[in-house]
């Protein structure tokens, strides 16, 4: 009788079922949200998490179509960056590596309202 040794399971990268926002960029991403809602430009936000992407939604009212979407998709992450800020025409405001980086581009819009 001879024993067999086990296979180990190969090392595969799995696909996530679904991406979403970690911690921290929720933290980064609701700090900007509560500072426009303050200064009375954003009203509702949406959250979806689908296969491909995770995808903040920004709302001026909550019947109308989002003001700005903040997108993360992590397949672009060694190519143009996998964070994005894209506006209500569907051009892209921003896109980069730093999420932090790339919200900028609404910083300066408060900056403005508060001015």
């Amino acid at each position: 009788m001879t024993i067999q040794t086990p296979t180990p399971f190969p090392a595969s990268r799995r696909i996530p079922e679904q991406v979403s926002f970690d911690r921290k960029e929720l933290g980064m991403i609701l700090g900007l949200y509560g500072r426009m809602v303050a200064a009375g430009e954003w009203r509702d936000y949406g959250i979806s998490a689908l296969r491909d992407c995770a995808v903040f939604s920004v709302f001026r009212r909550t019947a109308e179509r989002p003001m700005y979407r903040i997108e993360k998709h992590p397949r672009l992450r060694l190519k143009q960056g996998q964070y994005s800020v894209i506006g209500m025409d569907g051009q892209i405001l921003k896109r980069g590596h730093d999420l932090k980086t790339v919200l900028r581009v609404l910083e300066r819009k408060l900056i403005r309202v508060v001015e």
